[in-house]
């Protein structure tokens, strides 16, 4: 009993640890007009890659912490639609929604380089530097945004 329950425990662990190694490298995306993202495009700014999906309430109730984020200058969002059938469907959705910030269109190859987020919304927290600092499973606040920014842990962190 214990050593299966011990083999299950390292098992989840190293199941977490590539999530972490794919979301720090340099990432490549192109947004909604077909323009290249990078991570590297954003040195010297913090930047929140942020998993949502247009059905998703956790996903919606944190857009508009978000939104007044980016639009304030405080960080650079870049958010990534997964589980839609059209991309028409996410662009009524952007505009119906004010979101400003860039969006990207998710797919398998999308989430494969930040080791595909178990849950949606999941975010990736970059420092100005690059760095990975954060990620989060579920909804984010801006003060647990701004909180991450000055070196306090995502409560959920991986």
């Amino acid at each position: 009993m214990i050593g299966s329950l011990f083999k299950s425990l390292i098992l989840c662990l190293a199941l977490s640890v590539p999530s972490l190694a794919h979301a720090g490298g340099d990432w490549s995306l192109a947004d909604m007009s077909g323009k290249s993202v990078r991570l590297s495009d954003f040195r010297g700014k913090w930047v929140l890659v942020n998993f949502w999906a247009t059905w998703c309430p956790p996903c919606l109730a944190e857009i508009p912490d978000l939104e007044s984020l980016y639009r304030e200058g405080r960080l650079t969002v870049i958010g990534v639609a997964m589980s839609y059938r059209r991309s028409s469907e996410v662009s009524d959705f952007i505009g119906k929604n004010g979101i400003t910030y860039p969006v990207v269109l998710g797919d398998d190859d999308v989430a494969e380089q930040f080791g595909e987020p178990d849950s949606l919304p999941t975010s990736f927290l970059y420092s100005p530097t690059g760095q990975l600092v954060g990620q989060h499973e579920g909804p984010l606040s801006a003060k647990e945004i701004l909180a991450a920014m000055q070196g306090s842990p995502f409560a959920n962190q991986d």
